[in-house]
Formats: C-alpha cells, sequence, structure tokens
C-alpha cells in the first residue's frame, strides 16, 4: 500500500513479528481537558516572560524591540488559529508534522517535524542551564551552576513524565499558576515606579539608518529584534502535539490554543511595559534578570524582587517541564511512523514514551554539562522553531486549497490570508536569525542536513503505513484518486 499517490516511496508494514506494533506505541487517551491544555501552553512559554526578551533591547531598543513583539505575536495569533483548525482535522500527537504530512508529503512532514524537534530538545538544555543561574543565585542549598543541577533537573522531571501524562500536567500546572501569578504581581508593583522617560534612554547609534530615541540601533534593528520578541510566544504552538491524550479534541484543542494565546498576549504587555518603565531599557538591555533587576534601582533586594526572583526559578521549571513533554511526542510520533528508529516510539506500562523522553531528555544534558551556553542554545531552538512556523503555515494554505470540502469543525478566521501573514513573518524571522547569531544558524542548519540525509537515504523507505499520519495521507490519496476517476 503506498502513502501517498505523489510520493515514490512506500510505506511498509510494522516489523514486528507480532501484530501488536501501535498496541505497543499508544499514549493514555482522555487524559487532559481544555483547561490543562491552556495551562500546558502558557508553561510552554513564561519562562520567556522572566528572561531573555530583554536581550531585544541591545538589538533595537525600546521601539524597535516593541515593534518586534508586535509584529512576531501576530505571527503567532495567525500560526495558533491555523494550528487549531488543522488540530481539529488532524488530531493526532504528531502535531505539525503531522499537518505538514498531509499536506506536502513524506518530505514535508519530515522537514517540520525536524525542525520542531531541534526546538523541543535545544530549549529545555538551554533552560537547565538558566535554573542553575538562578539555583546559584538564589543560594539554594549551597549549590553552583554546574552539571549535577543540570542532571537533577532532567531525572526529576523526565521521572514525573514516566509517572503519566495526567499527572505530569497538573504538576505543570500548579507551578504555571504559581509563575503567572507573580508575573501580575510584579506588573503592579513595577508600574508603580513607571516613568515613560526611561523607555528610550539608550544612547542613539548616528550612523544607524533611521535611527532615533526610540529606534537607536535604527530600522534594522526592529528585524534583529525578532527572535526576541518571539521569546514572549515561543512554544504555544506545542499544545496540539497532546491530541491523541486529550478529551474531545477536535473541540478541545481549538479552544486551548486560542486561551494560551490570549494569556500570553497580556503578561507580554504587562511585562514588557512595567520592567522598562520601571528601570529602563538601558539598564535592562544586559540584564540575566531582568524583572528583579526592575525592582532593585538601587540594587537592593526587596520583599516583592525575592518573591519574583523565586517565581522566576518556577516559570524556568514550568517551561522546562512541559518542553520536554512537547519534545518527547513530537519523537514519538516521528519514530511510530518510521521517520525515525521505531523503538524510539515504544510506550511504558503506563503509555509514556519511556525512550522519547530519555533519549532527548540525555541529549540535552550532554550539552548542557558540556557547553553551558543556554543563550546559543536558545538561538539554535529558534532557528529550528521558524522553519517549522514556515511550513506548517504553508500546510494550512495548501490544504485549504487543494481539500476545500475536508471536514473542518474548527475555521481560521480569515482563513489563507491570516495563515499567509504568518508565513511571510515567519520566512522574515528565519532570516533575523542570522543576524543575532549566525553560528547558532550554521550549528541548526548542519543538524538539518544530517537529519534530511537520514531521511533520503533511508527511512523514507520504511515508512509505517498504519501509523495515524500515514493511514489519513493513503486515505487522502485514495479520496483523491477516486475523485479523479
Amino acid at each position: 500500500m503506498t502513502v501517498e499517490s505523489s510520493s515514490p516511496s512506500p510505506a511498509e508494514p510494522a516489523d514486528d513479528p507480532a501484530d501488536d506494533y501501535l498496541e505497543r506505541r499508544t499514549l493514555r487517551r482522555g487524559s487532559a481537558g481544555w483547561l490543562l491544555l491552556t495551562g500546558l501552553g502558557v508553561a510552554y512559554v513564561v519562562s520567556g516572560d522572566y528572561s531573555g526578551w530583554n536581550f531585544g533591547l541591545a538589538e533595537g531598543g525600546f521601539g524597535g524591540l516593541a515593534i518586534a513583539m508586535v509584529l512576531m505575536g501576530v505571527m503567532y495569533a495567525c500560526m495558533v488559529f491555523s494550528l487549531a483548525e488543522l488540530s481539529s482535522v488532524l488530531p493526532t500527537a504528531g502535531g505539525g508534522y503531522g499537518f505538514a504530512r498531509r499536506a506536502l508529503g513524506p518530505w514535508g512532514g519530515f522537514l517540520t517535524g525536524t525542525a520542531i524537534l531541534i526546538e523541543y530538545v535545544l530549549a529545555p538544555a538551554a533552560i537547565s542551564i538558566f535554573i542553575g543561574d538562578y539555583v546559584e543565585s538564589l543560594g539554594l542549598f549551597g549549590l553552583t551552576s554546574g552539571w549535577p543541577v543540570h542532571l537533577a533537573c532532567f531525572v526529576l522531571f523526565i521521572g514525573i513524565h514516566l509517572w503519566g501524562v495526567g499527572e505530569a500536567l497538573r504538576f505543570s500546572f500548579v507551578v504555571t499558576g504559581i509563575a503567572v501569578a507573580a508575573l501580575l504581581v510584579f506588573a503592579v508593583g513595577a508600574f508603580l515606579d513607571f516613568d515613560a522617560s526611561k523607555l528610550n534612554d539608550i544612547p542613539v547609534e548616528a550612523d544607524a539608518f533611521g535611527a532615533n530615541s526610540w529606534l537607536p540601533m535604527g530600522l534594522l534593528g526592529i528585524w534583529a529584534a525578532f527572535p526576541f520578541g518571539m521569546w514572549f510566544f515561543l512554544g504555544v504552538e506545542g499544545v496540539p502535539l497532546a491530541a491523541e491524550e486529550t478529551k474531545d479534541p477536535a473541540r478541545t484543542l481549538p479552544r486551548a490554543i486560542r486561551w494560551s494565546m490570549a494569556i500570553l498576549v497580556v503578561l507580554a504587555l504587562l511585562t514588557f511595559f512595567a520592567s522598562t518603565g520601571a528601570r529602563g531599557a538601558n539598564a535592562l538591555q544586559e540584564a540575566g534578570n531582568p524583572l528583579v533587576e526592575a525592582l532593585q534601582p538601587d540594587g537592593e533586594a526587596t520583599a516583592l524582587s525575592r518573591v519574583v526572583n523565586y517565581a522566576g526559578l518556577a516559570g524556568l521549571v514550568a517551561s522546562f517541564f512541559s518542553l520536554i513533554y512537547a519534545g518527547s511526542r513530537q519523537l514519538f510520533a516521528l519514530s511510530r511512523a518510521g521517520y525515525l528508529p521505531r523503538f524510539l516510539s515504544l510506550t511504558s506500562s503506563r503509555k509514556a514514551p519511556y525512550l522519547g523522553l530519555l533519549v532527548p531528555g540525555a541529549i540535552g544534558f550532554g550539552l548542557a554539562a558540556a557547553t553551558g551556553d543556554g543563550a546559543r542554545m536558545l538561538n539554535v531552538a529558534v532557528f529550528g522553531a521558524t522553519i517549522s512556523y514556515a511550513l506548517m503555515s504553508l500546510s494550512h494554505i495548501v490544504l485549504r486549497r487543494r481539500e476545500p470540502g475536508l471536514e473542518r469543525p474548527y475555521r481560521t478566521p480569515g482563513g489563507v490570508l491570516t495563515s499567509s501573514v504568518a508565513l511571510v513573518l515567519a520566512c522574515a524571522a528565519l532570516v533575523a536569525t542570522f543576524l543575532v547569531d549566525v553560528t547558532a544558524a550554521l550549528i541548526a542548519l548542519a543538524v538539518y542536513v544530517v537529519a534530511i540525509a537520514y531521511f533520503g537515504m533511508y527511512s523514507r523507505k520504511h515508512l509505517v503505513a498504519r501509523a495515524p499520519e500515514e493511514e489519513f495521507a493513503a486515505l487522502a490519496a485514495a479520496e483523491a484518486e477516486l475523485a479523479r476517476d
């Protein structure tokens, strides 16, 4: 049986001796409702409110980062509306890979899934380094940032995931709630010291085209700030990866995606304006802990700054924890369908993809312990993310054009115009990664090339016909052939 009429490579049955291939690769269904998934969507991102975004001030100043944040917010909003529709049509654990597989064929599915996997393997590694820095700065247990802290993060939180998805999502929901509540408290405290004159206090680069007090690095600074504007939203696209573990996914996923994005927009605006207005853009542009810095103008810790400092650790834990979940589900789906080695999709008696958790965890720990360079790993993750955004947006456009009669329980407002905006902005953000860190972009590109070579030479000839994404594609090809006849 061929997977798709346009594909030259046939899918093959699973080669397990017993006819239990999918039975050994099944997730726990019905474990999550829309509220837990909304919490998951916020958890992916919330650490970005506590750190990282402020480095965009050094690239574009307050005005440049503000415009970048708005444009990236538009990109994410358009993309998540498109993903809400796609997830109602194809509710499988493959998420963006599954959507691209249906729309763009095996190559499109693999390219999208690999880009997402780069994001979800590198980002937790980077965040484990930031957690170590927080632990050290807070003087917790007398520990210093280093491999023991990184190892403890991976062992503890992967262990909770192995316990079960329901328990994992509930833990993530609680920690995320703490981090969000602290952001709201921070905003109230910071706005009490708000001074609009502090927003544009970064010195102007006189030779930069279009430079002024609001755009101190000129017009090009807006573009260079794109990757940092993304940090307010990076990861929310991972909600559809929980599709196979969701109650009534056709209705639940679109609702959770929309609510997650709405909450993140509010948090981004509050965090950005409150912190820069309280302390000044110039003081925050290189701060490792910008929210705490905003509350300590004289360098003296206050009761509120201590609360925010501990909450920042909670935010990092929430994002680390949820990104491990997302990476394991993406790896699970790609492996189950044969795009990656099949043994990686085996699940435990508690229906957890244990190798999908342990293998990326081992890679992430190794990178964190060996390099200690969290900023560069995040830049590599952003590179992978932007490629996947472009391909997922393109998938929505292609499916709307090619299969207009497909049943869509949820329809994207604006249709292909919405996903086209996301596509253009995603391509612009991809190019912007080279403006910020050429080395990181080239590292990600090298990993991507190796993965493509593996798929082209081996795995595209050994896809599993019974995997859900492949069955969807085969059914679509058969229906198209009947329609032509």
